[in-house]
C-alpha cells in the first residue's frame, strides 16, 4: 500500500465544466491509496461541500472543506476592464483556503458569498479587506501559477512577490504555506525555486499539491473533452483552452514523494495540515424562523385559535359553538391530536409562517391551490386555510404527513398562480429580511438577507452528453443526432443502460471506431455537474442573516440570489425550506372565473363555491371530453376515466392515484377496472380490513391504507405504521424482516393466524410499492373536478382562458383551437379594433387574442391598445 498523503488542492465536478472528479469514486480511491483525508477546493464556490463532507465521513475519510477563491489584488468593487487585462497583482488571481474549524468554515462561507454578491466581475472575487476581516480559522497557501505570489514571480517582479508573501504571512501567521506544484510546466520550476528561498528566509513551510482535476491518469483525454464543452471549443482547435503540463490526477503518496523527492517535508506537511483541520459542521438541528405573535400570546395559542376558528367557519358553525355532535366530536378529537403532535414536535411557527403567506396571497387576489402532497392530510392545515381538503371527510391520515415517532420537518408545498408566485416570495422577503442600506459600491447590501431561493444543478445526462461530446469531437450534427436517438426514451436512463438495451447502439459502437470513442467519452463525463440555476420552488428563511448560515450565490445573468447548497443540503444544515410552486391551471381557472363574471346573472360567481356533485361535470368526464382538463387530458388517462366512469368525487381521487407508471405496468390498473365493471369478484385482503379497502374495491390504492391496515391488524400506532410504509418503499432485507416479524406478532396477538398474517404482509408489500398519498390525490382531484365543472358549465369562457394560457405555445394553441371548433364554437379571427391581449368571449364564440399571434410582442400590442383608447 502507498505511503499516506493528503490532496489539499482538488477540484470536483462542482468546479463546473473544469473538475471531473465525482465524490464516491474519489473516496474509494482515497481508501485504496491510504489517504487519511482529502480536501475539496473548487473554483470560487462551496456548492458540493455538504455532500463531500457527508460522503467522506461515511467512507472513513477525513473531509477538509476548502475553496480555490478568486482574488482581486485591488478592490473587489473595481470592475474596470483593466482589472482583468493587466497581469500580475491587479488581475483575477487564485488563492487556496482551507477551513480548520467551524470559525474557518463560517469565514469561508462569508468570503465566497461576498465574492458573488459584491465582487463579481467575470469571476466572484475576494479582496484584501475581506481577507483581513475574515481570515481566522483558515489556512492559506501561496496557490498555483495563477495566484498572486507565483504570478508576480513569472512576471519577473520577484521583489513584489516577496512583499505579497510577507503580507499573507503577516495576516495568516503560521497558517500560511508556500505551495509547490510540479506538472512539467517550466514556470512552475521557476516559481518553486523562489518559493524555496522564501521558505528559508521567512521561515514559511512548503507544502506539495497536485492540482487534481480528474481521478486517474487515463482520464486526461476525457477531461480535455470536458474543458472543450465548457469553452464551446473543438478538440481539433489548436488555440483552444487546455491545461499545460500533465498529471492533474489523484496521485498516490508514493508518486507524490517521487515527484517531490528533493523536498520530502513538503509532502509530509500535507499530513500535518490535515491534522490541523478538524471541522465539525453542525447538523441535525432545525433553525425555525421567528414568527411574530401578538403580545401576551405564544405560538401554540395563536396556531390553535386560528385552526379552531377556521374549522368552525368551514363547517358552518358559529364562533363559539361546541363540537358536541357525533361528527363534531370526531373533528375535535382529530384537531386536538394534531395540535398536540405539532406542539410536541415544535412546529407551530412553521404552520403560522405558511398560513401567513398563503393568507397574503388570498388577500391579494393571487389564486392558491387546495393543497399539494401529504399536507392536505392535516386538519390543522385545513382550519388555518393552508389547504382546502377536509381530511376527516375523505379519511386521510395525518401521520402520513407528520409522524410523531420520526423527527422530520413538515413539508407543506404550496401551488400558486403562475403570475402571482414571485409577488408572494417578495412578500416573504420583505417580512423577514433585515433592511440594510449598503455602501456606495453596494457593500453590505445583502448582509441582512434572511430569505433566498435555492440552487439546483443540471448534470450531463445521457443524450446531452452524447451531443456535447459529438460536437467536441467535430462529428457531423446529423451523425450525432442519429446516435442520440438510439438512446431509449426513458427518464434518467444512463448510457450503460442504453448500451445494454439497444442492440443497434452496440452494433454502431462495434462497427465505427468514432462512435465507440463518442460513447466511451460521454460515459466518462455523464453525470458531471454542468451548470447551476435556481430551483423551481424552494425558498429558505433563516433565523439570522443567511450569509451567516450558508454560502450564497448570485446568478450573473438574472441577478437572483440563492443558497449555494441544494435543496437536500440546506435542510441538512438546519435551514427551513418552503416550496412555492407555480401552477398555470390556477391561473387558467382564475381567468375563466373573471370571464364568467362578465355574463349576466353570474356577476358573483365564485369557483370555491361550486357544488361537488355537478352532474354535467361527471358527464363530461365519462364521455372523455377531457381536452384541457387538469391531469386527465392524456389519451391514457382519458381511456381510464371512460372505462371507470366516475360519478362521484371519491372516484376521481382514485383515478389520480392510479394513473402512474407503477400501477399501470404492474397490471394493478387493469385489475381495478375489471373490479369496477364487475367482471372480477372483489375480495378483501382479510375480513378484518374489508371496510378499509371497500372504497377502492379491495385494491390498496393509497399509502394511507397501509397505515390503517397495520394499525387494525397488528396494533401499530399510525406513526409506527408510517415507518413500516417507508421500510416497504426501501425494501432493505434486514429492516423488512424486522417489520415482518413485528407485523405477524401483532396480528397473532389480535387472534389472526400466523400464516394468514404472513400472507397479508406479503400482499401489502406488493401493493405498497405502488400506493400513493391520498392527500395529494384528493387535492389534485379537486382541481380536476373544478376544471371539468368549468368546461362543462361555462365552455366558451373556460376554453378562451385555456387559449390565453397557452398563447405562447403555438403547438398547443393550434391543438386547442381545433378542439374549440370541434366543440361547435367559432373562433373569430384577430381584429385590430375588437381583439384584446387575451382571448375573449363574444356571445358563444371566442375572439382571437393578440397574445396568440406569432411575432407580435407585448410592446406592439400595447401600442395598438393605446391607439384604440385614444380614438
Amino acid at each position: 500500500m502507498p505511503k499516506p498523503f493528503v490532496h489539499l488542492h482538488l477540484h470536483t465536478q462542482y468546479s463546473l465544466l473544469d473538475g471531473a472528479i465525482k465524490h464516491n469514486p474519489l473516496f474509494e480511491r482515497a481508501n485504496a491509496l491510504n489517504m487519511p483525508a482529502v480536501a475539496q477546493t473548487d473554483h470560487g464556490n462551496l456548492f458540493g461541500s455538504i455532500e463531500f463532507y457527508e460522503k467522506a465521513r461515511a467512507n472513513g475519510v477525513k473531509p477538509i472543506i476548502g475553496c480555490e477563491i478568486y482574488f482581486a489584488g485591488g478592490s473587489r468593487f473595481d470592475k474596470e476592464k483593466r482589472a482583468r487585462e493587466e497581469g500580475g497583482y491587479d488581475a483575477i488571481n487564485h488563492l487556496l483556503l482551507l477551513a480548520m474549524d467551524e470559525v474557518g468554515y463560517q469565514n469561508l462561507m462569508y468570503l465566497v458569498s461576498k465574492a458573488y454578491l459584491e465582487g463579481f466581475y467575470y469571476k466572484p472575487r475576494v479582496d484584501w479587506s475581506l481577507l483581513e476581516a475574515r481570515h481566522e480559522g483558515l489556512i492559506c497557501t501561496s496557490g498555483c501559477l495563477s495566484a498572486p505570489v507565483p504570478r508576480a514571480i513569472t512576471h519577473g517582479e520577484v521583489d513584489r512577490a516577496w512583499s505579497v508573501a510577507e503580507r499573507f504571512r503577516g495576516l495568516f501567521g503560521d497558517r500560511y504555506y508556500l505551495e509547490m506544484q510540479r506538472h512539467g510546466i517550466p514556470d512552475q520550476e521557476v516559481v518553486n525555486q523562489e518559493l524555496i528561498k522564501m521558505g528559508i528566509d521567512m521561515d514559511i513551510p512548503l507544502v506539495a499539491t497536485n492540482d487534481a482535476h480528474y481521478l486517474e491518469e487515463d482520464d486526461h483525454e476525457h477531461h480535455d473533452a470536458l474543458l472543450c464543452i465548457g469553452t464551446a471549443a473543438n478538440l481539433s482547435d489548436e488555440k483552444r483552452f487546455r491545461f499545460d503540463g500533465h498529471g492533474f490526477f489523484v496521485k498516490d503518496g508514493d508518486e507524490m514523494r517521487e515527484v517531490f523527492h528533493d523536498h520530502p517535508e513538503a509532502v509530509e506537511n500535507t499530513l500535518l495540515i490535515a491534522e490541523r483541520c478538524n471541522l465539525e459542521i453542525p447538523m441535525g438541528t432545525y433553525h425555525m424562523p421567528e414568527f411574530q405573535v401578538p403580545a401576551g400570546k405564544n405560538l401554540e395559542e395563536v396556531m390553535a385559535e386560528d385552526a379552531w376558528d377556521g374549522l368552525r367557519k368551514k363547517l358552518g358553525m358559529s364562533a363559539d359553538e361546541p363540537f358536541d355532535t357525533p361528527d363534531g366530536k370526531i373533528y375535535a378529537e382529530r384537531m386536538n391530536h394534531e395540535l398536540g403532535v405539532i406542539n410536541q414536535m415544535g412546529f407551530p411557527g412553521y404552520f403560522l409562517i405558511v398560513a401567513d403567506f398563503i393568507n397574503y396571497a388570498k388577500r391579494s387576489g393571487i389564486p392558491v391551490g387546495p393543497g399539494r402532497g401529504s399536507s392536505a392530510g392535516s386538519l390543522v392545515a385545513y382550519g388555518m386555510n393552508i389547504t382546502n381538503i377536509d381530511p376527516v371527510e375523505f379519511d386521510i391520515i395525518f401521520e402520513r404527513f407528520l409522524n410523531p415517532e420520526r423527527l422530520s420537518m413538515p413539508d407543506i408545498d404550496v401551488d400558486f398562480c403562475m403570475r402571482g408566485r414571485e409577488q408572494v416570495i417578495r412578500y416573504v422577503a420583505d417580512r423577514y429580511d433585515e433592511v440594510t442600506e449598503g455602501g456606495e459600491s453596494g457593500e453590505g447590501a445583502y448582509d441582512g438577507m434572511k430569505v433566498a431561493q435555492i440552487v439546483t444543478f443540471g448534470t450531463l445526462q445521457a443524450k446531452a452528453a452524447i451531443r456535447d461530446v459529438g460536437r467536441v469531437l467535430g462529428m457531423a450534427y446529423g451523425d450525432v443526432d442519429r446516435i442520440a436517438k438510439l438512446i431509449p426514451e426513458q427518464l434518467g436512463i444512463t448510457l450503460e443502460e442504453a448500451v445494454n438495451q439497444s442492440p443497434e447502439l452496440r452494433a454502431r459502437m462495434e462497427s465505427d471506431v468514432q462512435v465507440g470513442q463518442l460513447v466511451g467519452t460521454a460515459r466518462k463525463l455523464e453525470g458531471l455537474t454542468r451548470h447551476a440555476s435556481k430551483h423551481a420552488a424552494g425558498v429558505v428563511i433563516g433565523t439570522k442573516p443567511l450569509i451567516e448560515m450558508v454560502p450564497l450565490y448570485r446568478d450573473s445573468k438574472s441577478g437572483d440570489v440563492m443558497s449555494q447548497y441544494n435543496m437536500n443540503c440546506v435542510e441538512k444544515v438546519g435551514l427551513i425550506k418552503f416550496d412555492f410552486l407555480g401552477l398555470k391551471t390556477l391561473t387558467l381557472m382564475a381567468d375563466a372565473e373573471k370571464l364568467i363574471r362578465k355574463k349576466p346573472g353570474f356577476e358573483d360567481f365564485l369557483l370555491d363555491e361550486i357544488p361537488i356533485d355537478n352532474e354535467q361535470a361527471y358527464d363530461l368526464l365519462c364521455r372523455g371530453d377531457t381536452e384541457g382538463v387538469f391531469q386527465v387530458e392524456s389519451s391514457g388517462m382519458t381511456d381510464l376515466v371512460v372505462k371507470t366512469g366516475p360519478r362521484e368525487f371519491r372516484e376521481i381521487i382514485q383515478l389520480v392515484a392510479l394513473y402512474r407508471p407503477g400501477p399501470l405496468q404492474s397490471g394493478m390498473v387493469d385489475d381495478f377496472i375489471e373490479r369496477k365493471n364487475g367482471t372480477v369478484r372483489v375480495e378483501p385482503l382479510h375480513p378484518s380490513i374489508e371496510d378499509l379497502t371497500h372504497e377502492t374495491l379491495g385494491v390498496i390504492v393509497y399509502q394511507d391504507q397501509v397505515l390503517q391496515i397495520a394499525q387494525r391488524m397488528a396494533s401499530y400506532s399510525l406513526g409506527e405504521a408510517d415507518i413500516l410504509r417507508r421500510a416497504m418503499g426501501k425494501k432493505k432485507p434486514e429492516e423488512m424482516q424486522q417489520q415482518r416479524d413485528r407485523f405477524v406478532e401483532g396480528c397473532v396477538g389480535n387472534g389472526i393466524e400466523e400464516t394468514e398474517a404472513a400472507d397479508v404482509f406479503d400482499l401489502i408489500v406488493e401493493f405498497a410499492g405502488y400506493g400513493f398519498p391520498k392527500a395529494h390525490s384528493a387535492a389534485y382531484a379537486y382541481i380536476t373536478y373544478q376544471t371539468a365543472y368549468l368546461k362543462a358549465n361555462h365552455r366558451p369562457e373556460y376554453l378562451a382562458a385555456l387559449l390565453t394560457i397557452e398563447a405562447g405555445n403555438h403547438d398547443k394553441l393550434s391543438r386547442y383551437i381545433a378542439h374549440v371548433r370541434e366543440s361547435g364554437l367559432d373562433v373569430l379571427p384577430p381584429d385590430v379594433n375588437d381583439s384584446a391581449q387575451d382571448f375573449g368571449v363574444v356571445g358563444t364564440a371566442i375572439r382571437f387574442g393578440f397574445a396568440g399571434i406569432k411575432n407580435v410582442g407585448d410592446g406592439a400590442v400595447a401600442s395598438i391598445l393605446a391607439a384604440r383608447d385614444e380614438e
